[in-house]
């Protein structure tokens, strides 16, 4: 407990031992060790006896002194590394040299690390011997660590992992989350809320302005989006540079070349929506990457990536189509539109970029502007043409059925095209906001082939689900039922967990709407294998309980209000007849 204190000249408990030991009178030794290592003041020795008239043992009162004269210390530290004195560190440096012998000893060791804590560049030896001691490491300040990790990648990456592990972790909480709602999903949370995250704020606090740490995270993000392909990766790896920015640390800010694009596809993600004007200043990042600085495009290709920023793009892809259409114009004459495609298409080639380490942006398959998005449109102009047709007398209606084929070349781009597909996915969300019944029975079943099975992915599908809570009172019909469930879900839920347990999660919130005999099927074909995981077992026994009590308790009388609380929300509009309604 008292090591070092001999390394100093300063007697402790051995010396003490010793003096007893060996003495002939012990009062009087003790006296005199009491002396030599008490409070050097002289004054002091004639009033200590008005302490033992109190009954303050000694060692209160000294321990008192001691907490004092520590505190003061450490304030004093604290003033002179704030201070603009030059020679401030060499001071410092000076303390920690006396002080660091006592490093173990736990009274004396938080004035060691207040030292330590305030010196920027700590000497190696030191460094090396905090680290080398995992107590001592441990309660060091990240002020310290940070010395310690920009020279052991290892040791950082340890630290690291858990905090990545767990924001991966938290994310898919997010997305399988038991709150099924279109006003509350996955992507309300605005950026600046996300940054506030723990992982996020720690991360932040780890790299403090170490360009070298920053980087190494950067590093880390890379290779783990390449092993897993897992797409959260990339949406940290904005958000750190963003968080970096909250708290103007330029240091890192202005090496990192993304930071200008980061920061204004930023307040596009905030307003969920890019107009023309920042439109044009993320353009002008893009031409602006230089000759023999391309692989910046490997960053910004991560940045686009981020589920965040692909959400907004195709959203304004979305809105600008809409606009074309109302203006009867084509895709191909939108430079706005061309714009957004491009950005899109850098954001879904991030993996293949960065795996091939050719930095160079993937070409866009023009077909899907000259033949995909008419096809789309095509589908948008039925959609249209019948339900005006429906509102004609009956004598000028024509005898045509709602379409249930589509074009070739919508079915083809959706298996065959990466941006096509994103965007076929968003025009099947819209419709479902839309409370498009006919709309989405006639395109749902061909979601069941899309390119590398994106239609069964965690967001799409926590998408739509939360979607389909508006045409709850739909489930009511076999026909509905059987198209959202015969023929998407239960395609691909046997092989896909994931689609299973977002199917159970759409079924707890809407049992009570399922046509009763389909629930019964349902129930039987949704049973978890053995083999399957915890949240799918959890989910269905929900389910089942919440059938058992269906089953025990009257139905409500029909004016007591919906319990599905958050299903029908108001601002959405009730008819297919508005097809100009923005996203």
């Amino acid at each position: 407990m008292f090591a070092g204190l001999p390394e100093l000249g300063i007697s402790n408990g051995e010396d003490l031992k010793e003096t007893l030991t060996n003495c002939t009178e012990p009062l009087k030794a003790i006296d005199q060790f009491q002396m030599e290592n008490g409070i050097l003041l002289p004054t002091l020795q004639s009033a200590l006896p008005f302490l033992d008239l109190h009954g303050t043992p000694r060692l209160e009162f000294h321990q008192s002194v001691f907490d004092e004269l520590r505190d003061k210390l450490m304030e004093r530290v604290a003033t002179i590394a704030e201070g603009k004195e030059e020679d401030r560190y060499g001071k410092l440096e000076e303390l920690l040299e006396k002080s660091f012998p006592l490093v173990k000893m736990p009274s004396i060791q938080p004035v060691v690390m207040q030292v330590l804590k305030h010196l920027p560049k700590v000497p190696e030896k030191k460094l090396k011997m905090v680290m080398a001691d995992k107590e001592l490491y441990k309660v060091c300040a990240v002020e310290v660590k940070r010395q310690i990790w920009q020279d052991n990648q290892a040791l950082f990456g340890d630290e690291v992992s858990p905090l990545l592990k767990q924001y991966i972790v938290e994310k898919e909480a997010a997305l399988f989350s038991s709150d099924l709602s279109i006003l509350h999903n996955f992507f309300s949370p605005s950026p600046k809320t996300r940054r506030q995250g723990e992982v996020v704020l720690k991360l932040t606090q780890m790299i403090g302005k170490n360009v070298k740490l920053y980087d190494m995270v950067l590093q880390f993000l890379r290779t783990l989006f390449l092993r897993t392909r897992n797409v959260h990766y990339c949406t940290l790896r904005a958000e750190l540079l963003m968080s970096l920015h909250d708290l103007d640390i330029s240091e890192i800010c202005s090496v990192d070349p993304c930071h200008k694009f980061t920061w204004c596809l930023d307040a596009c993600i905030r307003e969920k929506f890019v107009d023309g004007k920042r439109a044009r200043e993320l353009q002008g990042f893009l031409d602006g990457v230089k000759k023999g600085q391309e692989q910046v495009l490997g960053d910004l290709s991560m940045i686009l990536c981020d589920p965040y920023a692909c959400n907004t793009l195709v959203l304004s892809i979305m809105r600008n189509l809409q606009e074309l259409l109302s203006q009867d114009s084509l895709p191909r004459d939108s430079p706005d539109l061309m714009l957004l495609l491009r950005m899109l298409s850098l954001g879904q080639g991030a993996w293949d970029m960065i795996d091939s380490q050719v930095f160079k942006e993937p070409r866009l398959d023009l077909e899907v502007v000259t033949r995909f998005l008419p096809a789309m449109m095509s589908v948008v102009v039925d959609d249209h043409t019948f339900t005006v047709e429906q509102k004609l007398p009956s004598e000028e209606k024509s005898s045509q059925t709602y379409p249930t084929t589509l074009p070739d070349a919508f079915t083809r781009y959706l298996q065959e095209n990466r941006v096509a597909c994103e965007m076929g996915l968003y025009y099947v969300l819209h419709i479902a906001k839309l409370r498009n019944k006919n709309a989405l029975q006639r395109l749902l079943p061909a979601l069941v082939e899309t390119y590398n099975d994106m239609a069964f992915g965690d967001i799409f599908l926590h998408l739509l689900t939360g979607h389909l809570t508006l045409l709850s009172d739909e489930f009511g019909a076999e026909e509905f039922c059987s198209v959202v469930f015969d023929s998407f879900l239960l395609t691909s839920f046997s092989s896909k967990e994931n689609v299973h347990r977002h199917t159970l999660r759409m079924l707890l919130h809407l049992h009570h709407k399922v046509l009763p005999s389909y629930v019964e099927t349902l129930m039987k074909t949704l049973e978890p294998p053995k083999q399957c995981s915890e949240p799918v077992k959890e989910l269905h026994s929900q389910l089942t309980e919440k059938l058992e009590t269906q089953k025990k308790s009257p139905p409500p009388a029909e004016e007591t209000p919906s319990l599905d609380l958050g299903l029908h929300p108001v601002t959405v509009p009730t008819t297919a007849s508005t097809p100009t309604t923005p996203l």
